[in-house]
């Protein structure tokens, strides 16, 4: 079994590669979306949240209101800590049980898009690392997700640079191309990924 770390900044277009990679046979685990379901209603994280932050984080269906614990966790890295503390760990448990799930000679992809902030490369078989020009980055932001350019830039500033995440990838993946590029690349990368998982390497 290859494990590999798939990370990018906002806007590089790692979800696209992710979808790619799926496409060509990777089983996909999903940070973002586990640490979505681990605190859904009636789970043990949104109990445990509840009692961090208090109801008024709490949507009026019951769901937890992500825009106001936003607010709450962005401004402050102590608060901030703490919802880390519960969720990382759920999101790590599930992970391991949906990566146990594939064949042993399978590439068991990990979407972590802050894989190079909380310092996880060395968790991997070898990390890949989707890439574009920053300027890319504010123009996709724009575009296609309706932020103001200070906005995108905000977010962008939030993550790690582009040459900290370009120092833990073994492979890099340039995204300042066409879709059908894109797929060619994909494609050549998989056979790597393929060939290592069936060799054991």
């Amino acid at each position: 079994m290859l494990i590999v770390g798939l990370t990018g900044g906002i806007g590089a277009g790692k979800s696209e590669v992710s979808r790619l990679l799926v496409e060509h046979g990777a089983h996909l685990v999903d940070a973002d979306r586990i640490a979505r379901e681990v605190v859904e209603p009636g789970t043990p994280g949104l109990a445990a949240v509840v009692e961090a932050f208090g109801e008024s984080v709490l949507a009026a269906g019951g769901s937890l209101d992500r825009p106001k614990l936003g607010e709450i966790v962005f401004a402050d890295p102590e608060r901030r800590a703490v919802l880390n503390g519960i969720v990382h760990p759920l999101v790590g448990a599930r992970s391991a049980e949906l990566q146990s799930q594939a064949p042993q000679d399978g590439v068991v992809v990990h979407d972590v898009p802050l894989l190079t902030e909380n310092g996880l490369a060395e968790l991997y078989d070898l990390v890949i690392v989707v890439d574009v020009e920053p300027r890319t980055q504010v123009e996709r932001l724009v575009r296609s997700r309706g932020m103001s350019e200070e906005e995108a830039r905000a977010r962008m500033a939030a993550q790690a640079g582009r040459e900290e995440r370009l120092a833990v990838a073994d492979i890099v993946i340039d995204n300042e191309v066409s879709l059908d590029a894109l797929r060619g690349r994909v494609a050549e990368v998989w056979t790597e990924l393929d060939a290592r998982a069936k060799s054991g390497r």
